[in-house]
């Protein structure tokens, strides 16, 4: 049987390495950290369990997708609990519990704006539309030629796609209270980039908000990380962890293959390579540079989506009437954006977000205690030049926590840690301390991403974040699939 090496064991990975078990190729997957997941890994300390990267389960037919494919269900692996509400909304005035449901929904809209319950429906009508036929016709494809999109029903639903309106026009169109705008572009900031930038084509991540649902599995995120890994297992791939990938070698009578990969402790030959850790790191640090695919100019031309500042903490008590997940709306919203998007700088006052899934489940805290994880969104590469920078963070967030909650908690963190631009960097290897990849902007979609299969190796392909189809866990899902599925198909 050809030999696979998959280099990175996050999501895109893990996806990856099943699909080609799957086709009958022997799998090794290695890693540098410690345990699976990437990006999403786990930290346990104290009876605490973080989710250290992604916390929000949307799209979970993506996800029971991919297991069918194997004859499994996500119910083999773990369970789902449906948030209600999907998540809170802390304003300048008070806070917005944002109920499960289109119809929930909409008697909200309707009590904050008469008519926008109608509009509503219409704008989810034709999110509906762009879900169906993104995900069918742009999302599931590599994005190697523009011939994949030559589709009937692309081609006849193109003006309905809206790809060339910009977000916020689509939903300023609908609505006119700020808030109700706002709430309609808050699910595009996991792609990346402000809604004037973002197509209205996503407004299908609208869809999956509101009508996917917001979704929690038990025992956190890594569950799913966990799922995948145990079906790797059951598959017949082999992981290597705490194995630092350290260079390819070309073979020397075919310039153009890779036939060995080198780690910080072995060799191993190889038929084929899908590189699923950072696509930047890949190419220029384990490549010989004349075969690297893109230049520096290229990859610093990139738009980044941002970085960010992540805290997590341990409480020793509870904190009656949290939510499970909670956007602290209660500054300017374009102050921050400008901090991130115009004049790259650390906010004066930002917003941020928190997720505490111990309100949902009490296996992530010890009983009587509280799991916290707190997010800052950050410009793209911002470095840090004042070692007190997040400790004074952390106290501007723990002050607007105290004011909303009513509630003192400062002197009941008994555990806490903090994770930015440096970690990413030393963890992931990532291209600019990046947290989300590449910005889903038109100009970064498709075969206007990095491509997934090298164009100077004809035996290396890519997965991941930062190549098609974009950011999320659902998309890295999906890249891995991709990416496996070209190789298979061009071997």
């Amino acid at each position: 049987m050809p030999e696979a090496i998959v280099i990175g064991a996050g999501f895109a990975g893990l996806s990856a390495s099943c699909f080609l078990a799957r086709a009958g190729w022997n799998v090794t997957l290695l890693e540098k950290n410690n345990q699976p997941g990437g990006r999403a890994q786990q930290w346990q300390s104290k009876g605490f369990s973080f989710d250290m990267g992604p916390s929000w389960y949307w799209m979970p037919d993506v996800f029971e997708r991919f297991f069918q494919q194997f004859g499994k269900s996500v119910n083999d692996y773990y369970s789902l609990t449906r948030l209600d509400p999907s998540y809170h909304i802390l304003w300048q005035d008070g806070i917005m519990p944002v109920p499960a449901g289109a119809e929930s929904l909409a008697q909200l809209f309707e009590s904050i704006e008469p008519g926008s319950a109608q509009a509503l429906e219409k704008f989810l009508s034709e999110a509906q539309f762009k879900y169906k036929i993104g995900m069918e016709k742009l999302v599931y494809k590599p994005g190697l030629s523009i011939t994949e999109y030559i589709d009937k029903d692309l081609l006849a639903g193109l003006f309905r796609l809206d790809v060339f309106t910009p977000m916020r026009n689509h939903v300023h169109a609908h609505f006119r209270d700020p808030k109700l705008r706002l709430l309609m572009e808050f699910p595009v900031i996991f792609l990346g980039a402000m809604a004037d930038k973002i197509p209205a084509l996503y407004s299908l991540m609208n869809y999956a908000d509101i009508v996917g649902g917001t979704w929690y599995p038990q025992g956190g995120i890594y569950s799913v990380v966990k799922a995948m890994h145990s079906l790797a297992l059951e598959l017949g791939v082999r992981f290597h962890f705490g194995e630092e990938v350290t260079g390819l070698e070309i073979h020397p009578a075919a310039k153009n293959t890779i036939s060995v990969v080198h780690t910080s402790k072995n060799r191993y030959k190889a038929d084929a390579v899908i590189g699923a850790a950072d696509y930047h790191h890949i190419e220029t640090q384990l490549l010989p540079k004349q075969y690297q695919t893109y230049s520096s100019d290229y990859w610093n031309s990139r738009v980044m989506a941002p970085g960010c500042l992540l805290f997590y903490l341990g409480l020793n008590k509870k904190i009656p009437g949290i939510g499970h997940h909670t956007l602290f709306f209660d500054t300017d919203f374009e102050a921050h954006a400008k901090a991130i998007y115009e004049n790259p700088s650390w906010p004066e006052d930002p917003l941020f977000y928190m997720c505490c899934p111990s309100v949902t489940d009490p296996t992530v805290a010890p009983p009587g205690s509280e799991n916290l994880f707190l997010l800052v969104p950050l410009a793209a590469g911002l470095e840090e030049n004042d070692p007190h920078m997040r400790e004074r963070y952390l106290q501007k967030l723990v002050d607007r926590i105290e004011k909303y909650t009513g509630i003192k908690i400062r002197d009941s963190i008994i555990l806490q840690r903090s994770f930015a631009h440096r970690e990413f960097i030393s963890e992931y290897h990532s291209f600019k301390g990046n947290a989300y990849g590449l910005a889903n902007t038109l100009k970064q979609t498709a075969i206007l991403k990095p491509s997934c299969k090298s164009k100077k190796l004809r035996n290396l392909y890519y997965a991941g974040q930062l190549t098609v189809p974009g950011p999320g866990v659902p998309p890295s899902l999906i890249s891995g699939e991709l990416a496996a599925r070209e190789l298979i198909r061009n071997f």
